[in-house]
C-alpha cells in the first residue's frame, strides 16, 4: 500500500489542483493531509482525488464548521490530533504540530507523519520513521513537496512541483 502525504496546504488553490494530479498520477491507495488546510474549498478540490482523504486539523484551521460541512460533504476522515490507525500491518500516527509527537508513545508506531514546520524531515525516532515532505503552499516552483510512503518498506519518494 502506498499513502500520499501532504501539509500545510494554506489555500493554496493552484498548487493543491496540481497535488491532486500528482497523487492520482502516482495511483496512491489513501493520502494523509497532517493539516493547515484553512478553508473548506481547498477540501472541495481535493475530492478529485481517486483515494480516500484522511487528515487532521492544524493550527490554521480556524474555520471549522466550513471544514467540517465539507470533511461530511466529500466523507473524508478528519480528526483533532492524534489521528492514529492501522493499515498494512502498520500502526500509524499523524499528528500536525510536531511536538504533538511528545503526547503519544512513538515506539507504538512505525510510521509517524507531521506538518506545521514547512521542512522536510525524514529521521527516525525510537524506531518510529518521523516524515514530513515540507513545504507545499510555497509559490516558488519547484519548491513545493508531497509525498508517498510505501508501507510495505516505509521507502519514501519527495515528489517536488
Amino acid at each position: 500500500m502506498r499513502i500520499g502525504v501532504v501539509s500545510d496546504t494554506h489555500n493554496n488553490l493552484a498548487n493543491v489542483r496540481r497535488i491532486v494530479q500528482l497523487f492520482n498520477a502516482a495511483n496512491v491507495d489513501r493520502v494523509i493531509h497532517t493539516g493547515d488546510i484553512t478553508q473548506a474549498k481547498t477540501l472541495d478540490l481535493f475530492a478529485h482525488l481517486r483515494a480516500p482523504l484522511y487528515g487532521v486539523f492544524g493550527n490554521n484551521d480556524v474555520e471549522r464548521d466550513a471544514l467540517d460541512a465539507a470533511v461530511a460533504r466529500h466523507r473524508f476522515t478528519f480528526t483533532e490530533p492524534p489521528l492514529r490507525f492501522t493499515w498494512h500491518e502498520r500502526a500509524i500516527v499523524v499528528v500536525h504540530d510536531p511536538r504533538e509527537l511528545e503526547r503519544v508513545h512513538v515506539p507504538d508506531f512505525a510510521l509517524a507523519l507531521h506538518g506545521h514546520t514547512h521542512h522536510y524531515r525524514h529521521d527516525h525516532d525510537r524506531g518510529a520513521l518521523v516524515f514530513n515532505p515540507g513545504e507545499s503552499a510555497g509559490h516558488l516552483e519547484g519548491h513545493n513537496a508531497i509525498g508517498i510512503v510505501d508501507l510495505a518498506t516505509l521507502a519514501t519518494t519527495l515528489l517536488r512541483f
